[in-house]
């Protein structure tokens, strides 16, 4: 048993089923129709299909915002709280796939996400970036999708380096409910 005080533990539950590969908490919604060449073990591709009960759904599935031709979702494995997704509804792997309005629409989303992220969290900065390829350390490499990492004075960073750990404080559903309150 461990003999470290309370309050030297950090409690980050959702990492165990990211740790063993498993798919975190109840199954997911099931669409009511797929997008055209959608991947259905993709789960950008099921965020961005359509389904009966599209609040139920957005929130089992953590979108935040929908647009035309992208999506912006929470990371279910958050490497910081708030840390998001934004994706064309296309499975396209590659940036040279996207269509003009594609590229546009995500980068405008990427610049209004991190507006509400510095409103709605007061996050100070962001790490904005994407991962091309499995070698690149892409976990979805069929789907392209950004990064969008907020930041803070003093945050977590020296934690990987001390402790190999990483601390979110605050659940995913109370930053859903948090960035999705106004939509």
């Amino acid at each position: 048993m461990d003999n470290a005080p309370l309050d030297e533990r950090i409690w980050a539950p959702w990492r165990l089923g990211y740790v063993k590969g498993d798919a975190p908490g109840a199954p997911p919604p099931e669409p009511s129709g797929w997008r055209p060449a959608a991947d259905h073990g993709c789960f950008l591709c099921r965020a961005a299909a359509e389904f009966q009960d599209l609040g139920s759904a957005d929130q089992q599935l953590l979108v935040i915002r929908r647009r035309a031709a992208s999506l912006v979702l929470l990371n279910r494995f958050p490497y910081a709280n708030g840390h998001l997704l934004v994706a064309p509804l296309r499975h396209v792997g590659g940036i040279a796939e996207l269509t003009d309005a594609e590229h546009l629409e995500m980068q405008q989303s990427i610049a209004y996400m991190t507006d509400q992220l510095r409103e709605r969290l007061t996050a100070q900065g962001f790490n904005v970036g994407l991962n091309l390829g499995r070698d690149a350390g892409a976990g979805v490499p069929g789907h392209l999708h950004w990064h969008i990492v907020p930041r803070w004075p003093g945050d977590h960073n020296f934690m990987p380096t001390l402790a190999g750990v990483r601390v979110i404080p605050q659940s995913l559903e109370a930053v859903w409910e948090l960035l999705r309150g106004d939509e």
